[in-house]
């Protein structure tokens, strides 16, 4: 049986890259179905790092959020249409909103839904630790970004939340794919 996947990415640049290859990789080797659910902000980021071309290509079922409810995601995590929701990577807004309990975007609504069906939740915030982050933009050049505590502190909380899973790195994603393909055994 196919492991069904909705994969959300928001306005995140950090680990993009990464992202994308990772799931590449574990598509093509565990024939996943995965469909992309990319925020308003995840779009524009997706074309500004020049990744929206072969995010499509690689995953033909990849659609834009025009509002919390369309495309309708939670229509079908509630009717169990995925095994879990996986939102990676995460800007620092998706994952306070998601903390605080605001389900206004697609993704933060996603979640929300998600959890309240005990759908498994799996997040990848980019802003996970204090101190610096060196993160590589478009065409190379490197930007060093200091974490706010705040941010620190919503993902510190989501920690602590029941259905949701704080992820530390892209690569994670082999191990929780295969534990959710071994639990249909």
């Amino acid at each position: 049986m196919t492991l069904r996947i909705a994969w959300g990415i928001t306005g995140c640049g950090d680990y993009l890259k990464e992202s994308i290859d990772i799931m590449k990789e574990l598509t093509k080797e565990y024939n996943l179905e995965v469909r992309v659910y990319l925020s308003q902000a995840g779009e524009t980021v997706v074309k500004w790092y020049k990744l929206f071309d072969e995010l499509k290509s690689s995953f033909p079922r990849t659609f834009v959020e025009k509002s919390p409810n369309v495309p309708f995601l939670v229509g079908d995590l509630q009717l169990g249409k995925y095994d879990f929701l996986l939102i990676m990577p995460s800007t620092s807004n998706t994952a306070g909103k998601i903390a605080a309990g605001i389900s206004d975007t697609l993704l933060s609504n996603a979640a929300a839904q998600a959890m309240k069906g005990k759908v498994p939740v799996y997040i990848f915030p980019a802003d996970q630790r204090k101190g610096e982050v060196t993160t590589e933009l478009p065409g190379g050049k490197k930007l060093t970004l200091t974490m706010r505590d705040v941010d620190i502190e919503a993902v510190d909380k989501l920690r602590k939340m029941s259905g949701i899973t704080v992820i530390g790195h892209p690569d994670e994603m082999r191990d929780i794919v295969k534990k959710h393909l071994e639990g249909r055994k």
